[in-house]
C-alpha cells in the first residue's frame, strides 16, 4: 500500500513541475512574440512614414533666369533618404553639383546630377529603382535654387 501512495505523491508532483515548466515556456514564448511584433510594428511604421514623405515630393523644375551667380545649398530628407547639395551657378546656368547622399539602394540615383547639369532642369525622369533617392536628390537642388521674394 504505501508503494502505491508513494507513486501517487510523485506522480501528482511530476504534473505540478511539468505544469510550471510548461507555463513558463508559454510565457517566455508569448513575451518573445511580443517583443518581435513591437519590432516589427515599429518597422512598419517607419516605412509607412518613408513612403508618404517620398510620395509627397513634388517636382516642379527651376527657374534659372532669377538665380544670381553664387554657390547655393539645398537638402531633403525623407527619413531613410536624405540628400545635400551644393550647386554653383554662373551665368544662370548650373555648372556643378556636389552632392552628399545617404541611402539605402539608391547610389543609381547619383547619375542624375550630370543629367541636371546638361538639362539645365530638376524635371527629368527618375532613375528606375532607385525612385526614393532620385526625387529626394532632385527636390534638394530645387530647394537650393529656390528664388527667396
Amino acid at each position: 500500500m504505501t508503494g502505491e501512495m508513494e507513486e501517487v505523491i510523485v506522480s501528482k508532483e511530476n504534473k505540478g513541475k511539468w505544469k510550471k515548466r510548461m507555463i513558463l515556456i508559454v510565457g517566455i514564448l508569448a513575451f518573445t512574440m511580443f517583443v518581435v511584433g513591437v519590432l516589427w510594428g515599429e518597422r512598419i511604421i517607419e516605412l509607412r512614414a518613408y513612403r508618404n514623405k517620398v510620395d509627397a515630393i513634388q517636382l516642379s523644375g527651376i527657374q534659372l533666369d532669377a538665380v544670381e551667380d553664387g554657390i547655393y545649398y539645398g537638402e531633403k530628407d525623407a527619413l531613410m533618404v536624405k540628400a545635400e547639395v551644393m550647386v554653383k551657378v554662373e551665368g544662370q546656368k548650373i555648372r556643378d553639383i556636389t552632392l552628399e547622399h545617404s541611402h539605402g539602394r539608391g547610389e543609381a540615383a547619383e547619375v542624375l546630377l550630370e543629367t541636371v547639369v546638361e538639362k539645365q532642369d530638376t524635371a527629368i525622369d527618375t532613375i528606375s529603382g532607385a525612385t526614393a533617392s532620385s526625387k529626394v536628390i532632385l527636390k534638394s537642388i530645387e530647394n537650393a535654387l529656390m528664388v527667396k521674394e
